[in-house]
């Protein structure tokens, strides 16, 4: 009888103990971190139209713009990065997103950036909205260079599919490194 008693306690304690961790465990239901990712979006685009202003005449042609206000990324040997973002539909946040990478290769150190994907046709919105996770591929053109030059948008860019804009490094990264990153829907 005392055996069933013992054990009785410890599937109660065992309950209790996984409940408190389950609570610890947040999904992103119920709390404040969209707004969060919301302002640091508007503040990147801000950012972006202040620094490169012809990057505005590309927000207005493109069908959605993925803004990614931090990426960090660090690498020693092998290295990864990691930023949360939002999917953006006429100035609204339709979607959040992650993105990850993992890259290995002769490199040292670490920095921060920001980033913005402008889908310039349905297509690439569609495809990218409607894929269980997006990896960058051949059909993305880089429209701002790490010396600041600016961006148009003209008849050359209006046929690409998917243009960047990468902005905002900060820290110090060096080497040549095979990369592949994806793009993840999450609930921030």
């Amino acid at each position: 009888m005392e055996n069933s008693q013992i054990s009785r306690r410890v599937f109660t304690l065992g309950v209790m103990a996984g409940l408190g961790v389950t609570a610890a465990c947040g999904n992103g239901v119920g709390s404040n971190n969209a707004a969060l990712l919301d302002a640091r979006t508007e503040a990147t685009l801000e950012e972006m139209y202040r620094l490169y202003p012809h990057t505005r005449d590309l927000a207005d042609k493109a069908n959605g713009m993925l803004v990614m206000p931090l990426v960090t990324e660090a690498g020693f040997g092998f290295g990864g990065a990691y930023g949360q973002g939002a999917l953006r539909i006429d100035g609204v946040s339709v979607d959040y997103y992650s993105l990850s990478e993992i890259s290995g290769g002769f490199q040292i150190g670490a920095q921060q950036y920001a980033h913005v994907l402008f889908f310039m046709t349905d297509e690439a919105l569609n495809r990218f909205r409607k894929s269980s996770g997006w990896a960058v591929g051949g059909d993305i053109e880089y429209v701002i260079s790490d010396i600041g030059e600016g961006a148009s948008a003209n008849s050359t860019t209006a046929l690409t599919p998917v243009l960047a804009a990468v902005f905002g490094r900060a820290g110090l990264f060096a080497g040549a490194s095979l990369a592949g990153n994806k793009y993840s829907r999450i609930i921030p």
